[in-house]
């Protein structure tokens, strides 16, 4: 059987499952963020997507299909990580804690596209102790629903799917009765050590990764943009080839991009003291600089869990990003693009803050594909690399700001509630327990 498989994302973020399926041959018709600033990039990556920018609560399958053109088409996979937040309802079913109506939403959706196959992803933390209720309740929506799930289910590491990271992520596959249950990818590569000396016997390094970028600090240009040209670069690794698109094999099953491969892209400088910088070069590197807790590359081994910060409800912090194993200063939004597997053909938000969010969120590419990868062979579906050359989309989308974004999308601008006295941003105490139970779990 020949065709082309379609999938909708759902938390779409600004697209790291969407370029991992895309790459595993699916065409991703749709895609559902609510962020407006996440959304703008999710389109200028892929402009032949329709990007939804609603919360999935306002969102219906069928508005969905409207929105895509699908009309009779089937949806072959819908896949996507919706937040998990309300565990403090003793005695009663987690899926009705209200906090969780995102859940609950995915399953909608999935059942009302009458999807084919689902991918769920969360944290690892869901698997263990009373957390594991949540799950056992989650698989038991999608069975009254007419779906059977892949049990036991897995947490995943990137770093054993070709990506230089240690990065833990749960998924749950599932597919409807009378098709064929995927089965979990198997790990391409192997690991050891614990979380601040994780080496790879096989697979990229950090050095891998970065050797071949330029430091961002040798461009004054850097200061006030995200971009510079550099002229060709000359790749270092297999894995930095492969970043680079040198080969068709490096596009996999997905549609090419027009881009300018002489252009250093999202790395804009961070001016750090004199003081950081020599804590920084002082720092072995694979420890941690005792001052900023922040963690140093080893050239022969991976990067520490890339974190996205919080969002501006939750106050705009911003996380830690590493230390590049050679330059004494934190390494730059592409370099965690490299550290995380996405392409250099793939923009992120000009804004340092807003572009290690978008990285931070989302599911490492690699690791996207292969689990992809499994479904499309539960299909049944041959599939071959696409001959298509895809235009990229207006950079205007890279810059926007949020009123700008929302104005973009004709939506309005997400607005955290805050104290009317002093400014101060007002969190519940159940927000409050829900973070700290976000951030133990992920």
């Amino acid at each position: 059987m020949s065709r082309q498989l379609t999938g909708v994302d759902l938390f779409a973020g600004a697209g790291g499952m969407s370029l991992g399926f895309e790459q595993a041959g699916v065409e991703v018709v749709a895609a559902v963020e609510i962020d407006p600033i996440h959304a703008a990039i999710h389109q200028f990556n892929f402009p032949d997507c329709v990007v939804l920018p609603r919360s999935v609560t306002a969102i219906t399958g069928e508005k969905i299909r409207s929105a895509a053109g699908l009309g009779k088409r089937p949806v072959d996979i819908v896949f996507g990580g919706a937040p998990c937040q309300g565990f403090s309802l003793i005695g009663k079913r987690i899926l009705d804690d209200p906090r969780n109506n995102l859940v609950r939403d995915f399953v909608r959706i999935v059942r009302e596209l009458d999807a084919s196959y689902f991918v769920f992803e969360n944290v690892k933390g869901l698997t263990v102790g009373h957390h594991k209720k949540f799950l056992l309740e989650l698989i038991e929506e999608f069975e009254k629903c007419g779906y059977i799930v892949r049990t036991e289910w897995q947490v995943l590491n990137a770093a054993h799917f070709g990506v230089p990271q240690d990065r833990q992520r749960l998924f749950l596959i599932g597919a409807k009765r009378g098709k064929d249950l995927p089965e979990y990818p198997k790990p391409l590569c192997t690991a050891s050590g614990g979380p601040t000396e994780f080496l790879l016997s096989a697979g990229p390094s950090s050095k891998d990764a970065l050797g071949d970028l330029p430091d961002a600090d040798w461009f004054d240009e850097l200061n006030a943009t995200d971009e510079v040209r550099v002229g060709p670069l000359k790749a270092v690794s297999d894995y930095a080839r492969e970043m680079r698109c040198e080969s068709l094999d490096d596009w996999h099953c997905g549609p090419r991009r027009k881009w300018r491969k002489d252009w250093l892209t999202s790395s804009m400088r961070t001016q750090h003291s004199d003081i950081s910088r020599m804590r920084f070069s002082e720092t072995p590197p694979g420890s941690v600089e005792p001052i900023s807790r922040f963690f140093k590359l080893a050239p022969d081994g991976i990067c520490n869990t890339l974190r996205a910060g919080t969002d501006a409800a939750r106050g705009a912090f911003t996380s830690p990003r590493p230390i590049h194993y050679l330059y004494p200063r934190c390494v730059t939004v592409r370099e965690m693009a490299r550290l995380h597997g996405f392409p250099d053909w793939f923009r992120f938000h000009r804004t340092k803050w807003h572009g290690a969010r978008q990285i931070g969120n989302a599911v490492p590419p690699p690791l996207a594909r292969a689990v992809a990868t499994e479904i499309v062979k539960a299909t049944g579906v041959h599939l071959t690399r696409s001959s298509y050359v895809q235009e990229l989309g207006d950079e205007a989308l890279l810059t926007m700001d949020m009123s700008q974004a929302a104005r973009y999308w004709g939506v309005e601008v997400p607005v955290s509630r805050r104290d009317r006295k002093s400014g101060a941003k007002k969190r519940s105490q159940a927000e409050t327990e829900a973070e700290r139970l976000r951030m133990a779990l992920a």
